[in-house]
């Protein structure tokens, strides 16, 4: 019988142990011919219904998992289909760029101080070709909100930049163990370009400075009221109009217009 480990703290653990949700994760991953990679697969329990569909890659921090998960998929890794690389993902990323050579599908349930973090890295990563994560709901909603919604954020539109987004599945914190103080949701994001547009970053973060103000103020520091005026009036926008209120198309074509 394997030694029961607890989750640690200083890792951001929560085991996801609800079958139900598992089975909703296993659905809702992309039919692709592309390997899978799990970032922090924890004890395993998700890992295992994942090699039913592909091969997988499997990255963890944790060096007490990785004995665990070494016995426990013994016969999957010598076979090939599961690889399991014990690393700082972000550390990863940070040598090359891409977590791996060829395309990939990443899953994961994401520590929920870094998750926003590896999102953006992973849709940084052009061999990322999707991603299907469980994060923090409040977090979820800010990648998932529209045009009009207060939550609209730069996450949401850097998202539908690259591709689609939507919002999987609400999970409750019993669903975990230990359970967190804090509800959690499970989104997809199917990238159709392969990465976003740093300039097109800080663009955004220039023009959420201050959320509720209106966007032309806030890029004023930025650029001359005369100029911006100018391309908002060639936009149809209404000067007094606010970052949340505008659409990722929108501020894409502005983006544009001021670059240019």
């Amino acid at each position: 019988m394997s030694t029961p480990i607890r989750a640690k703290k200083q890792f951001g653990q929560n085991f996801l142990k609800d079958p139900w949700i598992q089975q909703k994760i296993i659905e809702a991953m992309p039919d692709s011919p592309h390997r899978g990679v799990e970032i922090g697969p924890g004890l395993g329990d998700l890992t295992k219904e994942l090699l039913k569909k592909r091969p997988m890659v499997v990255i963890e921090i944790d060096s007490d998992l990785c004995v665990r998960l070494r016995s426990d998929f013994s016969h999957e890794i010598d076979s090939g289909r599961l690889t399991l690389i014990e690393a700082d993902v972000l550390c990863l990323w940070g040598r090359s760029g891409s977590l791996q050579a060829e395309p990939y599908d990443l899953v994961a349930n994401l520590p929920y101080y870094i998750a926003t973090e590896i999102i953006l890295r992973a849709m940084r990563d052009r061999q990322c070709r999707s991603l299907l994560v469980m994060i923090q709901k409040e977090v979820a909603q800010k990648f998932t909100a529209r045009p009009g919604d207060r939550a609209f954020s730069p996450l949401a539109i850097l998202a539908e930049s690259i591709g689609t987004v939507r919002r999987v599945i609400d999970v409750p914190p019993e669903a975990f163990d230990p359970a967190p103080k804090v509800d959690s949701a499970v989104i997809a994001i199917t990238k159709e370009r392969p990465t976003y547009d740093e300039a097109f970053a800080q663009f955004l973060r220039r023009a959420f400075t201050q959320p509720r103000k209106q966007l032309l103020k806030n890029l004023q520091p930025h650029q001359s009221r005369d100029e911006l005026a100018y391309h908002f009036e060639a936009l149809g926008l209404d000067p007094r109009i606010r970052p949340h209120e505008m659409t990722t198309d929108t501020f894409l074509a502005l983006h544009m217009r001021l670059k240019g």
